[in-house]
């Protein structure tokens, strides 16, 4: 596969003048570039530039809102329920992340489900803030059908993500973001994208056959991780993103893959505050030991050493941010359109060189 490499700086400010373009207030642009800038640093390009050209489609048909406008609809103190009105998902889902730390301060522990939202990137661009912040943050949400149900073979439940960040040693942040998939489906479409076969394991073709073909597993199933579990896990997660927060769930939630119908997908954040459970000293010494105990440990022989949840992200982006983001010929592609769609001159690359 050929790349070239992008400025990071550069590529988030082309997607920031690109949303603007579609009629995204700045402020909100800036967001939903940082976020698909971040994912790309993390090392995560299934998330990152690859997205915008769906996001944008989609504000185009009118199924997501270019005016993000996330209501309140239920507030009983701790407890808070938004309405994100088809808006842009990050929008809806900072604004959640916001609310939740204000409430979280105030009474040690906040939930604030949120409905009729959209796709919000990675899970851990918002359960990283609140992290940064003092507090713990579990972010669940729901997604369009991916998998089928253990023992099924129609596709119905999505991979329905979620994410746990806590303040970490040393200023650090532990976090982990994970689908309840064998992969994050984005992963499966960066392989389509780049022409590459995908792992056993991953997907089945339509009629349950596996395969590793991203194509035929794009159309027909994303299998879940541990089997049985992976499965439960969707299932609960629709639960609480879903079902309990008032939105779609199950068959109905729509993705960012399809340019046409509102998404009614569902997130739940639990914010805890650290300091009402124990004394931050306190809690920051017990962290440092235990991440001390874990990188001091042996490491395997097909091992180069043990990281804590977050340290290989954190890793990713010193690295991106120096030398660049790859991007490939397909999404330069699609970006190029936008540019020639929107008139926003594409970000500075170097000349395309083969990429692993």
């Amino acid at each position: 596969m050929t790349a070239r490499t992008v400025d990071a700086q550069q590529l988030a400010t082309f997607m920031a003048d690109v949303a603007r373009a579609h009629g995204v207030p700045s402020k909100d642009a800036d967001l939903l570039a940082d976020s698909l800038l971040v994912a790309e640093l993390w090392g995560h390009p299934s998330h990152g530039a690859i997205r915008l050209p769906w996001y944008l489609a989609r504000l185009r048909s009118g199924a997501m809102r270019a005016q993000t406008e996330a209501v309140t609809v239920r507030d009983s103190g701790s407890v808070v329920v938004l309405d994100g009105q088809d808006g842009l998902g990050q929008v809806v889902t900072q604004r959640a992340v916001e609310l939740g730390v204000e409430r979280a301060r105030v009474h040690g522990i906040s939930a604030v489900a949120v409905r009729r939202s959209g796709h919000f990137g990675t899970a851990a661009y918002f359960t990283r803030y609140a992290a940064e912040r003092g507090f713990v943050a579990l972010l669940a949400t729901n997604a369009s059908p991916a998998m089928a149900p253990w023992g099924g073979r129609t596709k119905l439940l999505g991979t329905n993500p979620w994410s746990i960040a806590a303040p970490g040693p040393d200023g650090d942040v532990l976090v982990m973001d994970m689908a309840n998939t064998a992969v994050a489906r984005g992963k499966v479409y960066v392989a389509a994208d780049r022409g590459e076969a995908i792992p056993q394991g991953w997907g089945a073709a339509a009629d349950g056959t596996p395969t590793t073909d991203p194509r035929e597993a794009i159309e027909g199933l994303i299998l879940p991780v541990g089997g049985a579990k992976g499965y439960v896990m969707a299932f609960m997660f629709d639960v609480l993103a879903g079902v309990l927060t008032g939105s779609a769930f199950g068959a109905d939630v729509v993705g960012p893959y399809r340019p046409e119908g509102a998404s009614g997908a569902g997130h739940l954040l639990i914010t805890l505050d650290v300091a009402a459970f124990c004394d931050r000293e306190d809690y920051d010494a017990r962290v440092s030991a235990l991440a001390e105990q874990v990188r001091g440990s042996e490491p395997a022989s097909w091992s180069a050493g043990v990281l804590t949840p977050g340290e290989l992200e954190d890793r990713n982006r010193r690295r991106a941010e120096a030398d660049g983001i790859p991007v490939s010929d397909q999404t330069w592609a699609e970006l190029t359109t936008l540019a020639d769609a929107t008139g926003v001159a594409l970000p500075e690359t170097t000349a395309p060189k083969e990429s692993s």
